[in-house]
């Protein structure tokens, strides 16, 4: 099976679709390392110390993409998997610097 990226242009091409796998309750804030799925999608890794309570963890992940990449946190958008550790994340702007960052945190430079 082929493994799928982690991330993807958007269909605009105004930014990026984020496929992430978020771990909540940790014992720090992280991003980076790759995790693959059963059906081959390949997902960045973060983690966050926050309790997934009314959207706490999803706030808390915002928060660490916007200050670890230095993103404006309003170009970054939680599309899907709001209460699954799974998430697909929209993240607007150049989507050549977008995916650089990213390339980083999954070791795929």
């Amino acid at each position: 099976m082929i493994a799928k990226p982690a991330c993807e242009m958007t269909p605009d091409g105004r930014g990026i679709r984020l496929y992430l796998r978020l771990t909540p309750k940790a014992s720090r804030n992280n991003v980076g390392g790759v995790h693959q799925d059963a059906d081959g999608q390949c997902r960045l890794k973060a983690t966050v110390t926050t309790v997934p309570e009314n959207g706490k963890a999803n706030e808390a992940l915002v928060k660490l993409l916007a200050k670890t990449a230095k993103w404006p946190k309003s170009a970054i958008e939680i599309v899907s998997g709001q209460t699954d550790r799974n998430k697909v994340l929209t993240i607007a702007g150049d989507a050549t610097q977008i995916m650089a960052q990213i390339n980083i945190w999954t070791g795929e430079n």
